[in-house]
């Protein structure tokens, strides 16, 4: 199974800027060959790929009657609302409006709500067209939804085995804990509260009496965000998850992730023990992922290094690709790498012989310069003097026994 090297070829990476030669897809790492960084750093996710790809995901899954049905196509697409908010402004002669484009909102029938729910996101989160928010959202479907945790075809040389497997793993996680959020107003929540203790749509007179003769009335619930713990106002919108049942609320800005503390893309969740997941790290607690190809791991072995899970052969160097199990390697940036590619790209240089460290040597490092710690390079810059184990003067990469010997070269 191949991945998609043609999408986003030569897009400009957000974070490197110019020290970026444009996007280049590793073939099976998911990231940039010549800056190293993922491919939601280059912005290269496409708004029809991005809703090619949450289609797929909510078809067939329980507890989506949040939105509308998917049709039947060979692919699903899933079609986020776009909505145009009007802004009010002073009037003036020429009476004009602004307008506010979304790329995405809430499912509902209320524009107004849509519209308030928006607004009660932070500013930098608001996806309006063009916007920042805009491109956080398709960074965000990029990294909570990942391609290759739904679609084996998006996965590297996946064995008949695994393919079974991870299929089963992605029917059963649509059974049974993915959902997507529902927005509502308080009183909304009551009235369907009062609805299902007065199914009769009996009204509160003096039909129902207490002991004193007094009505019994249904008392509205005082509902408090199940995340921040702060009280819910009565005219704010509201999230539920049905999955949670109908007792939980969130507000907007609190519909996030219990790892990555982000905000669910387009409310998208996964409910597990009480708590709310993005779909990448709800599959992390379920199955180990690679941390060389971004990948779940489905094959019996695997190996694991630096605090990580890696596919066999996908433990190798992040540089030349050459398998690293039982050979020495340097962690570069959080990344592997081998000792002849560690020499030629990335050794510190000896202020003293001038020659690269060998990672298997002992160093003497002070500030942003190291020495071999040896008799022959580990010296004062004016006498020779050895200094290892013994009090020194640094000065701008040379080191001295004493004032005397700084003086001298000064």
């Amino acid at each position: 199974m191949a991945l998609d090297h043609e999408q986003g070829t030569g897009a400009p990476c957000r974070k490197c800027k110019e020290n970026c030669e444009g996007f280049e897809l590793h073939f099976w790492r998911k990231t940039c060959r010549n800056c190293k960084c993922a491919q939601e750093e280059h912005g290269i996710l496409l708004s029809t790929e991005g809703g090619r790809k949450v289609g797929k995901l909510l078809d067939d899954a329980k507890y989506i009657n949040l939105i509308a049905k998917l049709k039947s196509d060979p692919i699903s697409i899933y079609k986020p609302k776009v909505m145009v908010s009007r802004k009010p402004v002073p009037k003036k002669k020429n009476d004009s409006i602004n307008t506010v484009a979304y790329e995405w909102t809430p499912s509902v029938q209320n524009q107004a709500l849509s519209t308030q729910y928006m607004q009660m996101l932070p500013k930098e989160k608001q996806p309006v067209s063009g916007s920042e928010g805009a491109q956080y959202r398709k960074k965000q479907l990029a990294k909570q939804l990942p391609a290759q945790d739904q679609d084996p075809s998006k996965c590297h040389e996946l064995s008949l085995k695994e393919v079974k497997e991870m299929r089963q793993f992605v029917k059963k996680y649509k059974s049974e804990a993915l959902g997507v959020g529902k927005v509502k107003l308080l009183s909304e929540m009551n009235a369907q509260r009062y609805k299902m203790h007065n199914p009769a749509g009996i009204r509160n007179t003096t039909a129902v009496l207490g002991s004193k003769g007094k009505s019994k009335e249904f008392k509205k619930t005082q509902y408090s965000c199940y995340n921040c713990k702060h009280p819910m106002k009565e005219g704010d919108p509201a999230i539920y998850a049905e999955r949670a049942g109908y007792s939980k609320l969130w507000h907007p800005a609190c519909f996030t992730c219990s790892v990555c503390g982000e905000i669910l893309v387009d409310m998208i969740y996964f409910w597990k023990n009480g708590k709310l997941y993005c779909g990448r790290h709800y599959c992390d607690s379920e199955k180990p992922r690679c941390a060389g190809c971004d990948e779940l791991i489905f094959s019996d072995e695997y190996t694991q290094a630096e605090r990580k899970n890696w596919h066999v052969k996908h433990f190798c160097c992040f540089d030349c690709n050459k398998v690293l199990a039982g050979k020495l390697y340097v962690m570069i940036n959080n990344r592997p790498v081998c000792k002849l590619c560690y020499m030629k790209k990335h050794a510190v240089v000896c202020q003293g012989c001038h020659n690269a460290i060998d990672p298997e040597e002992q160093r003497v490092t002070h500030t942003i310069f190291s020495w071999h710690a040896s008799t022959a390079c580990f010296i004062c810059s004016c006498c020779s003097k050895c200094l290892i184990g013994k009090k020194f003067m640094p000065v701008e990469g040379m080191v001295f026994c004493s004032m005397v010997c700084k003086n001298m070269m000064s």
